[in-house]
């Protein structure tokens, strides 16, 4: 007799939770509250639906939303329904929009009414997220008590499960082939490395289409049976009234996000006693801004997140009783994956040397979605290639210089954008700041700093500033005061749209 196999899906992992703890809210979103059963049930009856429009095993279904329960259950129903989910950024617009849905081919295409509008592109099947009395309403159907539950059959962990766009800050976006399993195995990763526990309370503010959000924390606190609260977007008054409210113990934003936190006149009265754990990711963390946060958040553990989507996106972790000895490091490698800090011929680069790391994991996407050329690229040598500029130390710690590809050309000499953003960011009078190569006739690239002031101050001032801790070839050429600096929906900043806007191309000179 054969012994089955059972494979390890995205279904499964809220299923086992149902399963064990149903009667444990699960989800709050709104006025909305889900036990683990409730939402369980949900997902089949999203499932079946999908499948009684009939589509088959691996269409893809896009997803074009803010934050919302129907988002979370369109994403389950279509894993259990052996649909492939494909994500949207909710702020794409026009030719960008238009890419992302003609490019993943998509057989149904669920949207937000509010965005509807840009859409453009036609559907055979073309639905709502949110409940407006449509026939194809995923919160209907969630919410339909007569509904049919479709149970998970014939769906593998070889299978597709997302198409998750890389986040398109230095090129345009590729749609990362996420298996099952590999996600799975993220989730994983994540618990162990995270700290997630059953006693968990999380608040969700970023977004879900993006990486991060969804798969570093919502579905693994699903896994482990925690309380998740979801809202549409990070209002940090609101996220101050929520905390002690909702008993938060877990916040995860990106560094712009934590900037304002740091920033917030309220942030010294709020009420934030319940709070225990503190995740940052997705863009480089200003050690300043660290230093202040921890300072005034004593009692809360910080944790460095750093991947990339393509690995589903966690790859290493910096716990809280690392951050005394190396607050400026990105940790070391999560229980499922494998780092090497190699030169441009792979070969091992010794410790304290730059490189780029590359990974080796379960949680590695399949490749880009009908771009073999670019999969081919990226897994040179049986390695998956991040463009990310690391040293690593005698331990095992990651420290990122930069991207690649925002590495400063001056004068032949390559300097990393975060230390010159790390030296301005002491200035009391800098909130945000940004540093890029603009093309200069002497200089290859003159480094540039593109600033949002808290309070007034010269250009000339703050070059000084600089020019204290910094080598003379690293200080800044000039100086750009903005309101804000461009940012994508999960946070990390568009450099390239600073390039383009101070006489550069979107690209670095290179």
């Amino acid at each position: 007799m054969a012994v089955p196999r059972y494979p390890s899906t995205v279904g499964g992992v809220l299923t086992r939770s149902a399963r064990r703890v149903p009667d444990r809210l699960a989800l709050v979103f709104a006025d909305r509250r889900w036990t683990y059963a409730e939402l369980d049930t949900a997902a089949g009856r999203v499932a079946a639906r999908l499948l009684e429009l009939g589509l088959e095993h691996g269409d893809r279904v896009a997803a074009f939303g803010k934050n919302s329960d129907a988002y979370l259950l369109l994403y389950l129903g279509c894993a259990r329904a052996g649909l492939v989910h494909v994500p949207v950024n909710f702020n794409a617009r026009g030719e960008e929009l238009a890419y992302l849905l003609s490019q993943s081919t998509p057989s149904a295409v669920f949207v937000d009414p509010a965005l509807d509008e840009y859409v453009e592109a036609s559907s055979a099947h073309r639905g709502t997220l949110r409940d407006k009395g449509s026939g194809l309403d995923v919160l209907a159907w969630a919410l339909d008590a007569d509904g049919q539950v479709h149970d998970e059959v014939g769906v593998t962990d070889d299978d597709l499960v997302q198409l998750l766009y890389t986040s398109g800050t230095t090129s345009r976006a590729k749609g990362a082939m996420l298996t099952h399993r590999a996600l799975v195995h993220e989730y994983a990763s994540c618990v162990a490395a995270l700290d997630i526990t059953a006693e968990d309370v999380l608040l969700h503010a970023l977004p879900l289409y993006h990486s991060a959000q969804m798969h570093v924390f919502l579905l693994p606190s699903l896994a482990v049976g925690a309380t998740n609260y979801l809202v549409e977007a990070p209002d940090l008054d609101d996220v101050f009234t929520r905390v002690p409210r909702d008993g938060v113990t877990s916040l995860f934003f990106p560094p712009t996000v934590w900037v304002g936190v740091a920033n917030h006149p309220g942030l010294t009265s709020a009420d934030l006693g319940t709070l225990r754990k503190a995740y940052y990711g997705a863009s480089i963390m200003p050690v300043p801004v660290l230093e202040k946060l921890r300072e005034r958040l004593p009692d809360v553990g910080f944790y460095n997140c750093f991947g990339q989507s393509e690995i589903g996106p966690l790859a290493t972790v910096l716990r809280p009783e690392e951050h005394d000895e190396r607050p400026d490091s990105v940790g070391r490698p999560v229980l499922f994956v494998e780092t090497r800090v190699v030169d441009s011929a792979m070969n091992d680069v010794p410790p304290g040397s730059l490189g780029e790391v590359i990974y080796r994991s379960p949680q590695l996407c399949a490749g880009y979605w009908d771009k073999p050329e670019e999969t081919e690229e990226a897994f040179a040598g049986g390695w998956f290639h991040s463009g990310d500029l690391v040293r690593a130390d005698e331990q095992g710690y990651l420290f990122v210089v930069d991207r690649i590809k925002d590495v400063v050309n001056t004068g032949g000499v390559l300097v990393a954008s975060r230390e010159v953003e790390d030296a301005l960011y002491a200035h009391p009078s800098v909130a945000e700041v940004a540093v890029v190569g603009l093309p200069h006739e002497r200089w290859i690239e003159a480094i540039t700093a593109v600033v949002v002031l808290s309070a007034p101050v010269e250009a000339d001032e703050l070059i000084a500033f600089a020019a204290k801790t910094l080598a003379p070839h690293k200080v800044p050429k000039a100086v750009h005061v903005v309101d804000e600096l461009p940012k994508n929906a999960s946070g990390k900043l568009l450099k390239r749209d600073l390039r383009q806007r101070f006489g550069g191309s979107g690209s670095a000179v290179r």
